[in-house]
Formats: structure tokens, C-alpha cells, sequence
């Protein structure tokens, strides 16, 4: 990709133009690191956003708004309160980017500690998790004493 950078002291704002045929994943997050960027130095602000897509649409979901972040059939999906949205990146990337209200239940889920509705023992050891939208997971025990860290248990 080509960028171009223009100084000018004129300027009241700043502000970028960006001109592609494509709208790239790295596209999105360049418009959305932009958008955000702030002078007051609120770090948190600009990383509360994931980018994903429903069909050919990006959609810039909030932190808040997602319930579970899951790998189902090789396609990383994330679940906000009544839809399903698909994101490219592997579940490791996304959770480097989560804040402290998410947690990894197994090695293919993230959930939303905001949004769970019950925990109760499974089989095997393991804990059944219920989200306040509905969906439902087990919580392996790999990752159950982690679990029960971010809750402070």
C-alpha cells in the first residue's frame, strides 16, 4: 500500500483520506485507529472496538456488546446478543486485543464475564456456562482454575 503524509501548520484539524478498490481488514483498523485517536491519552478507548464482518459488510462491534468469541468448523465466530458475525483472525490475536471482562473457557472459546447468566458443574470435572443471550458452553478444566481467577473465587 502507498501512504502519503502531508505537515501543514494550516490545518485547524487533522485529517486522512485513504482511497482503495478493497476494503481490508488492515484498511478497517487503520480507519478505526484514526477515528479514535485522541489527544488525552485514553489508551483503553480506541482498543474497546473489534472489527468483524456479517456477509460483505464490516460491522465495529463494542466490547460490550460481544457475548462469546468461538472456533466452530476451521471459521473463528463471535456472538453478540442476537447475531453471529465471522472475523478472520485466530482466536490467540483476538484475545491479545480483549480487555479484562473476557476469558478463555476452552481452547476454542473466549466469553464476556459481563454476560454470563449461571455456571453449574458439567461432566468430566468440567463447569457448564450460560450466557445471558442463551448460548452455552462447557468450561474445561485446563483453563477452569483461570476461570475462576478472573471471577476472583
Amino acid at each position: 500500500m502507498k501512504v502519503q503524509l502531508f505537515v501543514s501548520k494550516d490545518l485547524e484539524e487533522p485529517y486522512a483520506e485513504i482511497y482503495t478498490d478493497n476494503l481490508t481488514d488492515n484498511i478497517q483498523k487503520a480507519m478505526v485507529l484514526l477515528e479514535n485517536d485522541e489527544s488525552d491519552d485514553d489508551v483503553d478507548e480506541g482498543n474497546s472496538i473489534l472489527a468483524v464482518k456479517k456477509g460483505s459488510d464490516i460491522v465495529l462491534l463494542d466490547f460490550e456488546d460481544i457475548f462469546m468469541i468461538k472456533v466452530e468448523d476451521k471459521q473463528t465466530k463471535v456472538f453478540s446478543q442476537n447475531a453471529e458475525y465471522s472475523i478472520k483472525k485466530p482466536l490467540y490475536q483476538i484475545e491479545e486485543s480483549l480487555d479484562s471482562d473476557f476469558v478463555r473457557i476452552s481452547k476454542s472459546t473466549i466469553v464476556n464475564l459481563r454476560k454470563i447468566k449461571r455456571v453449574a458443574p458439567s461432566l468430566r470435572g468440567m463447569m457448564f456456562i450460560e450466557l445471558k443471550n442463551g448460548l452455552k458452553d462447557n468450561i474445561s478444566r485446563k483453563y477452569l482454575t483461570d476461570f475462576k481467577k478472573a471471577l476472583d473465587l
